[in-house]
């Protein structure tokens, strides 16, 4: 995988999407959350548009996180900043790829449960999606302390691409 001086366009695109697509599901997970309890005591259910916008939206994830991956490993990724303390380097570098697997599992897990029925495929997924909140959580606070104790640029390599 090789370096570059920031991220194209289209990966800055991709993680946005996928940061609006994430929230979208974390804020309107009850209709399919809904449907599953009542699929599971045997109950009927309406039909929710926002069931549909989960099942849709959890593919476009797993579509964009898959295009992601793909243009990491052809195009690569901006150097660790210099002033950065080696150990956080690391745990940044496992925290990006742990994204990836978190975030490719949960759509996964939801295909199994929804259209397989799956309930330790579902089990899993109520799991995950604590796992990525976690992830998201040292993420965004990474962004202040990058800012403010570091003093680096990390922030605008996700808002401005490379020229």
């Amino acid at each position: 995988m090789s370096e570059t001086k920031g991220y194209s366009a289209t990966q800055i695109l991709l993680h946005w999407a996928v940061v609006v697509l994430v929230a979208a599901q974390y804020i309107f997970k009850s209709a399919i959350s809904s449907a599953w309890d009542a699929i599971r005591e045997g109950r009927a259910y309406d039909f929710d548009p926002l069931i549909l916008a989960h099942v849709v939206g959890g593919g476009l994830i797993l579509t964009f996180v898959v295009w992601r991956l793909v243009l990491r490993l052809r195009r690569g990724v901006p150097a660790t900043p210099a002033n950065e303390p080696a150990v956080l380097a690391t745990l940044a570098h496992v925290a990006h790829w742990a994204f990836y697997a978190v975030l490719a599992a949960l759509s996964v897990t939801g295909v199994l449960a929804w259209f397989g029925g799956v309930a330790a495929a579902a089990q899993a997924h109520n799991l995950l999606k604590v796992v990525l909140l976690a992830l998201i959580a040292a993420h965004v606070l990474a962004v202040p302390f990058h800012a403010v104790v570091l003093k680096n640029d990390v922030m605008r390599r996700m808002i401005r691409p490379e020229a």
